[in-house]
């Protein structure tokens, strides 16, 4: 009988309608802190906060889940912003010297929710007979308290006045500078020049009387309608002016470190010495104040606070921002750099003193609130703008619909842990309204870091909320002071003053320095049902870690698996494993460990798996994986997976002893089998008697021609032994009539091993999760039952068991306490493998080829992360299918219904150059993910046409909601990584996209889509391997012989060799 492997199908148009109610791509939201952020305003009417990035990108908070995005034209930095107050219209400086206006609009994709545009820009002409346009460069803008007129100060010493909204210039009110340098006796001149202008600021009182400040020291009082100066002072080299709020004196703040209080007094125009001048770190030379702000109290004594003025040479290198109030002096240290700030206070003007209530910080790396009500002026908790990046993220897991006890738990060991740190007041920065209704269910994104914490986030809304942080090295002998404990409070150095000058307290938790870079967590896995967590590090350390509600002081059970198994000939050449503690150690509630298991050699853990019924963890490494009952505390098996020539394997992520010689000559020994291989079509000296007859069967067969060849990778390539990906499964291994538990491995050769498990109560009964004496006494036991090797050796990335309906088994727990479907163990079960170069599912018990997608074949493209997950129908409540997700090397996700792999629809994610994006990728079980567009952003996106996570929002203003037509008509996707670049200037607060259209699965040209992720890559995320940069670096020769071989024939199509 003719086999017809080859078959067009036409569309179905019911088909397409389905998918179109399944599957639609959106990137719905960034998580996380900005990157290289540069600018900072607030809105004291609307409570609103806005932030400006290197990149152009504006972002606009509000109460947790109100948030706005806007990105400009061209990636230039935003240098300043100006809230319109109350109008809900705010102003942008760049980089590029143009000022653009955006405004807060309602109803351009949905009723009711706001967005954010850009309506209008300006930039300011250079002056006549001046060829550089340096003298016009702007430094500085002032937003009138009438909202009508904005006031620009320029490197020349000009002052410019622009009318809003119409962003036109007032000629009749330019101020230069020569014009104030007339009207100056010959003791006030600067020299030639008085410099650019440093600072504006409209009479708190007095409206149309501004200060100007110039750089060399001289500072105007200038009234705005008779035009002309009304004080004159002349103090030292000028960095910033505020006004105290009855307007009869100011602050001004100077490049020595020091600042002076200056009384303005009418009648006397001309005033050399100021009321008071002080450097409060002196006397010996202090870095220039940059920001001073004065705020008046009740209590009579003001609150000043001023970035800058460290000794230089003692704590030059310092980040800091000092609060003074009367006695109390605190100098806030920082690790990162402070880019603005900003208090809370009092607007309303009958009110006689502004009575600051908080003070915004931001900073380079993170966003610090500081409560100036309470005694002690502790820090807020930040709900939203979380710097993720506190420690390098090194690894994600993401876990959906969380038990609302778990959720409880967490929430409650996270109080527990803030302690004295924080205070308990209400964020400041509230305004507008959250229209996004509640998540129906919980989610946790829990990110594993190089510090060794693993930290537990909300993930369920548009505010990525930090909930917990579980720390590992306490765990360990570190370099730290053990009694340091970083998760006790009460042992909390932040919080204790340390008796010196300055009187310095850290504040903060961005943190970018690792104590031992062997902490880093590589992996992480969690049961939401029995409150079970596996994390694992760079030093093969595996903890499994139970949840408490209490503290607890106790011993941590040590067991080491050795998974070379004493193979002779190797040596591990890489770091030392880490010391445990051999006393107890003091844990706080939350996840307290119960068994630490030690890998040797102490290589990089590549894989866990957890299955909390049957009390078993696998791990695996770049030498073998393991399985251990942490129940019994024992080890039921060891597996060594190293190839005789992977001695690469040895030297490990952290060795510096790594061959010249031997990498030259690899190299060599692969551009001379790249040559061979170009040459010769089939392998002329098969291994095995297996192997030729797989290769003469693979010549059999018919070979579209839309695919290209692959060439079998060698059998002795560096790093072959890795463990990719493990698998506990419920299935059929042995015959097709028992089911029983299993352990799958796949590796980077393209081995996967299968083992039949003999676990106690299992089989006959439930589970128990502590079992009686009898049942503790026996063993689990593991038997290999089958061994596959895929013919071209190509890394294997996931190993799923499908049951007998071709749906993925239920999580543990699910089946047994009726929380899921049960799965259908009368019919036949497969197991779907996907390697990066196909996805292919066998049958069970006798591992037999089903079906397969050759998706290296079809699309020239390498398989990097697969998940299985559920999409709902947006038509029918009830419909749901279960697909495959792929994201590739190239950036782009493939979606294949089960179990018949046949495509559905394609999408453009992540641009192929952005490897650390890729690598850090990670889906939810119902068609949304993560990944990283910098060091401490997520981009959220969704692969459903139903589950968003979108920001949905509105604001009430002084002014009409009416949105103002841009100025070409066109529309773009906000992202704010400033990616895009020459787009209309326009983003969304309810950033949703039209579905895309559904795509060939087939398609040959790539898609341009705008969609595309950061162009920024990360120094370190994820799991980066040697394939991602060989893919990135592949040169244009290699691109054209595979264009070349499309039409070819494939002489050994990828196959199974049962051993």
């Amino acid at each position: 009988m003719m086999k017809f492997r080859f078959r067009r199908q036409g569309t179905d148009p019911q088909r397409e309608k389905i998918k179109q109610e399944l599957f639609a791509f959106n990137k719905t939201v960034e998580h996380g802190f900005p990157h290289q952020p540069s600018a900072l305003a607030f809105d004291p009417k609307l409570r609103l906060m806005a932030i400006g990035t290197k990149s152009g990108a504006i972002k606009v908070y509000g109460a947790p889940g109100v948030e706005f995005t806007g990105l400009h034209r061209d990636t230039t930095a935003v240098i300043q912003i100006l809230f319109l107050p109350g109008q809900g219209r705010l102003l942008s400086l760049l980089d590029d010297n143009t000022i653009h206006l955006w405004e807060l609009v309602a109803g351009v994709k949905r009723e009711g929710v706001v967005s954010l545009q850009e309506v209008g820009n300006y930039s300011l002409p250079g002056r006549p007979g001046i060829e550089s346009c340096s003298a016009t460069r702007v430094t500085v803008l002032l937003l009138l308290q009438s909202c009508d007129l904005l006031c620009i100060g320029t490197e020349g010493g000009g002052v410019y006045f622009l009318e809003l909204p119409h962003l036109s210039l007032k000629d009749n009110q330019t101020l230069l500078q020569d014009q104030v340098t007339q009207s100056l006796p010959d003791d006030y001149r600067c020299g030639k020049s008085l410099g650019p202008v440093e600072s504006l600021q409209e009479h708190p009182q007095q409206s149309g009387k501004i200060l100007i400040g110039y750089s060399r020291g001289l500072v105007v009082l200038w009234d705005l309608d008779t035009r002309h100066a009304e004080q004159l002072f002349l103090g030292k080299q000028l960095e910033s002016l505020v006004w105290e709020r009855s307007g009869k004196l100011f602050v001004s703040s100077h490049n020595d470190g020091g600042y002076s209080v200056w009384t303005v007094t009418n009648g006397n125009t001309y005033n050399h010495q100021p009321v008071s001048s002080n450097i409060p770190y002196g006397p010996f030379p202090c870095k220039a104040i940059n920001k001073i702000l004065w705020r008046t109290t009740q209590t009579g004594s003001p609150v000043l606070l001023y970035s800058g003025g460290m000794p230089r040479a003692s704590y030059g290198d310092r980040h800091c921002l000092t609060i003074q109030q009367d006695k109390d002096h605190v100098t806030l240290d920082f690790t990162s750099r402070v880019i603005d700030f900003f208090t809370i206070h009092s607007i309303e003007p009958e009110e006689e003193f502004d009575e600051p209530s908080a003070v915004v910080v931001l900073l380079e790396e993170e966003l610090v609130v500081i409560d100036l009500q309470t005694p002690g002026w502790p820090s807020l908790p930040t709900p939203y703008l979380a710097p993720l990046h506190s420690s390098a993220i090194t690894c994600s897991f993401h876990v959906s619909s969380v038990p609302p006890k778990l959720w409880e738990r967490l929430v409650n060991a996270g109080k527990a842990q803030q302690g004295r740190q924080h205070t308990h007041g209400s964020w400041p920065i509230c305004g507008g309204k959250n229209l996004a209704p509640l998540p129906k269910q919980q989610e946790l994104l829990l990110t594993g870091h190089e510090d060794g914490t693993v930290r537990f986030w909300d993930a369920s809304g548009v505010a990525l909320t930090p909930l917990y942080k579980l720390s590992t090295a306490n765990v360990f002998h570190t370099d730290c002071d053990p009694s340091d404990d970083p998760q006790d409070p009460g042992n909390d150095s932040d919080m204790q003053q340390e008796e010196e000058w300055p009187p310095f307290r850290k504040v903060g938790c961005f943190d970018p320095y690792s104590d031992d870079p062997r902490l880093g967590i590589q992996k992480i896995s969690l049961c939401k049902y029995s409150n079970k967590l596996v994390v694992a590090g760079t030093a093969g350390q595996v903890i499994v870690l139970g949840l408490s509600d209490e503290r607890s002081d106790h011993f941590v059970d040590v067991s080491v698996v050795d998974l070379l198994q004493d193979r002779e000939g190797f040596t591990w050449k890489g770091h030392d494993r880490l010391e445990p503690r051999l006393k107890p150690a003091p844990f706080l509630p939350g996840f307290q460990p119960l068994v630490l298991v030690q890998c040797l050699p102490p290589a990089s853990v590549t894989a866990v798996a957890l299955h909390a019924e049957w009390n078993l963890i696998s791990f695996g490494t770049s030498h073998g994986f393991g399985l251990f009952d942490y129940h019994r505390r024992n080890a039921v098996l060891a597996r060594c997976t190293l190839h005789p020539n992977d001695s690469l394997a040895m030297e490990g992520p952290l060795s510096r002893v790594k061959s010249l010689k031997k990498s030259l000559r690899q190299s060599f020994r692969r551009i001379r089998k790249s040559r061979v291989s170009g040459k010769k079509r089939t392998i002329t000296t098969p291994t095995s008697k297996v192997q030729e007859a797989n290769a003469a069967l693979a010549e059999q067969e018919d070979v579209a021609p839309v695919q290209r060849r692959i060439e079998p990778r060698s059998a002795d390539d560096s790093l072959s032994g890795v463990v990719r990906c493990l698998c506990f499964a419920d299935t059929f291994l042995r015959d097709g009539t028992h089911h029983g538990p299993t352990l799958w491995a796949g590796t980077n050769s393209g081995s996967v091993y299968a083992y039949a498990l003999e676990v106690p109560g299992v089989g006959s009964g439930r589970v128990c999760e502590r079992g009686g004496a009898g049942e503790s006494s026996v063993c689990v036991e593991a038997v290999l039952g089958k061994e596959i090797q895929l013919m071209h050796r190509a890394p294997v990335v996931s190993i799923s068991v499908l049951d007998g309906r071709g749906k993925p088994l239920p999580d543990p727990y699910e089946a047994s306490q009726d929380l899921a479907i049960a799965p259908d163990m009368t019919n036949a079960h497969s197991v779907l493998i996907a390697s990066e170069e196909q996805l292919k599912v066998f049958s069970l018990p006798k591992v037999s080829a089903k079906t397969k997608f050759k998706l290296t074949a079809h699309e020239g493209c390498r398989v990097r992360k697969v998940a299985l997950v559920v999409f709902s129908s947006t038509a029918q409540e009830d419909y749901c299918e279960h697909t495959l997700v792929c994201l590739t090397n190239l950036g782009d996700m493939h979606l294949f219904n089960i179990p018949g792999l046949r495509p559905q629809v394609r999408y453009d994610c992540i641009r192929k150059e952005d490897i650390s994006g890729i690598a850090s990728c990670v889906f939810t079980k119902n068609g949304q993910g993560f990944y990283l567009i910098s060091p401490s952003e997520y981009e959220r996106f969704s692969l459903s046409a139903k589950v968003l996570t979108e920001p949905l929002c509105s604001v009430q203003l002084d002014r009409p909601l009416e949105p103002t037509p841009a100025s070409d008509g066109t529309t773009t996707q906000p992202q704010a990584n400033g990616t895009h670049k020459n787009q209309m200037g326009q983003a969304e607060g309810q950033t949703e996209e039209p579905p895309s259209a559904l795509s060939s699965p087939l398609l040959d040209t790539p898609l341009d889509s705008p969609l595309s992720c950061a162009d920024l890559t990360l120094d370190s995320t994820g799991e980066i391997t040697v394939e991602d940069v060989r893919d990135f670096l592949t040169t244009v020769d290699e691109a054209e012989n595979n264009l070349k071989n499309i039409k070819e024939e494939e002489g050994r199509s990828t196959g199974i060799l049962i051993n």
